[in-house]
């Protein structure tokens, strides 16, 4: 979550986000650049990976399959309606745009947990195999173009092109197309299995699988012959052949993109398997209440800029979403960082008062935070 609002951060206040320069050209990057946005390429398959786990250990703890599936379709559908609304409106833009609209994280979050909601009623192998059928093989179709479906285009653009599609006066942005994001999400509920196991045993598999996967993502990425949009190159610029290498394709998430995140994921995970570093302590609140922290983030980070920009060219309100950008928008990527710890201390109070309350109390409704 930390790192994630990193990202965002990046967005409303550095100088090459809000000039529209993609901090992964390598002709146009540096790598303090590329590297501040590289890093928080992990969030997103981790948050679903470990979404779908998290409804696993739910049946672990004796929910029952009806009732997980109820929760699992209302929290989905309140996470598309405040996609759309609430962090729209008044995160994302500062504005209601009511004909224009963007499919983000939190709408495949929501689609991908309405799907679980049936699959977890299918047989534990039928779940797995499905998953991993759509992640290894959903590549296969990347040439597969929009136009070639006909009237039908804007379904293949919600399933598997980031692209921009419009149904009667509505403009509809998709950020996140849907396949593989369905699947990784029911591969961590698969995976919620190995949470069954002793800690020793469990953390053993979790080396075994981060390493397997880290290791078939460089020996797939090497080939250039599949599982990503564009091959890595040899660059002339010292140390930036390696992040042609590491720069996998994001919209949709490509097999090598995601073999490299969760690989790294769950090693992680293998690392933190007998405790929490005494340091990190501090960011479980964070962990404890991811939701609420999301919604909270955006609309700070973008009241933060819009104040700074205020102050500095007089026209607050620049976003990514701004066409034309007042000569010097932005500030360096170091005050950029200042400004992105400054969000997560001001979120902390907030956080810890909620992560008490939902520990204090069980009502219904705080579970949709």
């Amino acid at each position: 979550m930390i790192v994630m609002a990193l990202d965002h951060t990046r967005d409303y206040f550095h100088f090459s986000a809000l000039q529209g320069v993609d901090p992964l050209d390598l002709a146009k990057t540096t790598a303090p650049i590329f590297l501040t946005r590289w890093i928080t390429h992990f969030c997103a398959p981790i948050f679903s990976f470990l979404a779908g786990t998290g409804v696993y250990l739910s049946v672990m703890r004796g929910k029952s399959k009806r009732e997980l599936s109820w929760f699992l379709v209302t929290r989905g559908l309140w996470l598309i309606f405040l996609e759309l609304t609430l962090l729209m409106w008044f995160g994302w833009r500062f504005e209601i745009t009511p004909s224009t609209y963007y499919l983000a994280t939190l709408w495949s979050l929501g689609c991908s947990m309405i799907v679980l909601a049936g699959l977890i009623h299918c047989r534990a192998w039928v779940v797995a195999s499905l998953s991993l059928a759509v992640i290894l093989g959903h590549n296969a179709f990347d040439a597969v173009r929009p136009e070639t479906w006909g009237a039908w285009a804007p379904l293949w653009k919600l399933l598997h092109v980031q692209n921009e599609f419009r149904v009667g006066g509505v403009q509809f942005f998709t950020f996140h197309p849907l396949i593989p994001w369905v699947a990784v999400m029911a591969a961590g509920y698969s995976f919620g299995a190995i949470f069954r196991l002793p800690s020793d045993v469990r953390k053993k598999w979790l080396v075994r699988l981060g390493l397997g996967l880290c290791t078939a993502f460089v020996l797939l990425r090497l080939t250039n012959a599949y599982g990503n949009l564009t091959p890595w190159t040899t660059q002339s610029r010292s140390g930036f052949t390696l992040l042609s290498f590491v720069d996998c394709t994001k919209y949709p998430p490509s097999l090598c993109y995601l073999l490299m995140t969760l690989g790294a994921g769950l090693l992680l995970l293998a690392a933190l398997e007998r405790a929490v570093p005494a340091w990190l302590k501090p960011a479980l609140v964070f962990g404890r209440v991811p939701f609420f922290y999301y919604v909270l983030h955006l609309p700070l980070i973008h009241a933060l800029a819009y104040v700074m920009h205020s102050f500095r060219s007089g026209s607050g309100n620049l976003t990514p979403f701004t066409e034309k950008m007042p000569p010097g928008a932005g500030v360096s990527l170091f005050l950029t960082y200042c400004a992105w710890a400054t969000v997560v201390l001001l979120l902390y109070p907030a956080c810890r008062w909620f992560a008490e309350l939902k520990r204090r109390r069980r009502d219904a409704w705080l579970s949709y935070f």
